[in-house]
């Protein structure tokens, strides 16, 4: 039962650090959008979206792992598997992101073609900038997560975060090889 609650809980802090990450994406995309549409309010319907998108994306990727999408080159340096997933992944996501807006314009009363043409205008470029953005965003994300698979999730985590510790105790963890003026330090 402990096993399965730790799981559980991993599972979760995975889903809600893609979450964020996507979250943060689109938020960011709709502010552009924004800009781009000269408006003078923001637009709290694309910002909701960005939270729906970043939800059901999270979960999408999170289910195209499983899948083991992008699974290609695990075994070469590690610039390769970042952008074969990056790739792959960034298509996956821009083809339900164009799906999303198609469904959503279609719920409004739209026609198929009408719900097109809000992404982009409705134009072949758009969408695959769409993509290259996705494509461009997701290269952080999975450098991080094809490093932390490389040389340990905690170990990156002590990296970035520095090592866990209990409360009072000590933070720098002592390697032995600590030298002052070349001899080694007490402990």
């Amino acid at each position: 039962m402990r096993n399965l609650k730790e799981r559980a809980l991993l599972e979760f802090k995975t889903f809600l650090g893609i979450f964020l990450y996507l979250w943060v994406v689109f938020a960011l995309l709709s502010i552009h959008e924004s800009i781009i549409r000269a408006q003078h309010n923001l637009d709290f319907t694309a910002h909701t979206l960005a939270i729906i998108n970043a939800f059901v994306l999270a979960k999408i990727l999170l289910v195209g792992e499983y899948l083991h999408l992008g699974a290609g080159f695990n075994e070469k340096p590690l610039v390769y598997p970042v952008l074969y997933k990056s790739l792959v992944f960034s298509i996956f996501l821009t083809g339900f992101h164009v799906a999303e807006r198609m469904i959503v314009g279609m719920m409004r009363g739209k026609s198929f073609a009408e719900s097109f043409s809000v992404i982009g205008g409705g134009r072949l470029e758009s969408i695959l900038s769409i993509g290259a953005l996705m494509f461009v965003m997701l290269i952080p994300f999975f450098a991080f997560r094809e490093l932390g698979r490389m040389i340990g999730e905690e170990k990156l985590r002590a990296l970035i975060y520095g090592p866990k510790t209990k409360a009072g105790g000590e933070t720098h963890q002592s390697t032995g090889s600590e030298t002052e003026g070349g001899k080694p330090l007490a402990k």
